[in-house]
């Protein structure tokens, strides 16, 4: 049976955006309730996939993703967060209070906080896959983890054609022995002073007009199979690891389209976390394609509470 619930701030994911959110609101007395997701398997967002975090401020010895992800709930609950595992599968966005329904609880919510993130795209290659070599030498941020001791002085593949894939190729350069990026078609989609820089990488070389068929390893990546679509010829490189750079998949199709989006599918902001409805915010990936970071969520996720706060207040729902 679906019971309804009245409250005053609801928020929906549960990265660093979501629990950051959870942990100002719950501190000025919102009494939020956060849906931190459950069948989608995205409880946690993409930290829960991130084996170690080297770069979040106050760990100095690292840290790994879930276990962050777990200090960030903990610190959530302990100023008096409510989180269900749950999913939200549905919203109304066209009334207020907000109708939020999960499987088994329906909330009307006088504010809501988005922070549903952003999926990383993954091509399904043999050896790419869960429980394979992800995590394992695969990854979908070079920036989030090129610089661990397993990609080190060793060959590094990057997926890709845009200018993501050229910085993450570049930023590359700083680890790897040698890095290439493998593009199916003939010239690069990235913009050409990033071209530029890339083809005259003394570090870098590209593999036109090929795809990656399978990754191969033992613990860990050992070596990439890449084909050719031309030729349909196969050759075997020796690999530390394969970053994909083909972009993320922001975690908005629940919405269904009630609220101002890019032609990507991230969520518009304006000034600060605010979106196209009144009373609705969005904090973290997905509403940022651009920073994608754990502490760039974390900070979005402080202003939208904080933005939240002040707009509960203007409107005289926090008495």
């Amino acid at each position: 049976m679906n019971m309804q619930k009245k409250i005053k701030l609801l928020i929906i994911g549960s990265g660093p955006a979501g629990y950051t959110a959870a942990i100002y609101a719950a501190r000025a007395n919102l009494n939020p309730v956060l849906f931190e997701g459950f069948y989608s398997g995205a409880a946690g967002g993409q930290l829960m996939t991130t084996t170690e975090v080297e770069n979040y401020p106050g760990f100095p010895d690292g840290i790994t993703g879930p276990d962050l992800v777990d200090r960030f709930k903990q610190q959530s609950i302990r100023f008096g967060t409510e989180v269900i595992s749950e999913d939200i599968e549905q919203v109304d966005l066209k009334q207020h209070p907000f109708i939020a329904k999960g499987r088994k609880v329906t909330y009307e919510t006088d504010a809501i906080i988005i922070a549903t993130g952003a999926t990383a795209k993954r091509l399904d290659i043999p050896g790419a896959r869960d429980g394979e070599f992800w995590q394992k030498g695969v990854t979908a941020c070079a920036v989030c983890d090129g610089a661990a001791p397993i990609f080190r002085n060793r060959p590094l593949f990057v997926v890709g054609g845009g200018d993501t894939a050229i910085e993450e190729a570049l930023f590359l350069t700083k680890f790897g022995s040698r890095v290439y990026i493998v593009h199916r078609r003939d010239q690069l989609r990235a913009s050409k002073i990033m071209q530029d820089r890339v083809i005259n990488h003394p570090k870098i070389e590209i593999l036109w007009d090929s795809v990656v068929s399978a990754i191969e390893g033992d613990t860990v990546v050992r070596q990439v199979v890449i084909e050719n679509v031309k030729t349909k010829e196969q050759k075997s490189f020796e690999a530390g690891g394969l970053f994909f750079a083909i972009g993320h998949t922001p975690n908005t199709s629940f919405l269904e389209n009630q609220i101002e989006l890019y032609p990507t599918g991230y969520i518009k902001v304006f000034q600060g976390t605010a979106t196209s409805v009144e009373g609705v915010f969005a904090a973290g990936d997905v509403q940022d394609h651009q920073y994608r970071q754990a502490i760039t969520a974390a900070g979005s996720g402080c202003m939208a509470a904080l933005e939240a706060e002040k707009w509960l207040a203007e409107k005289g729902f926090t008495l």
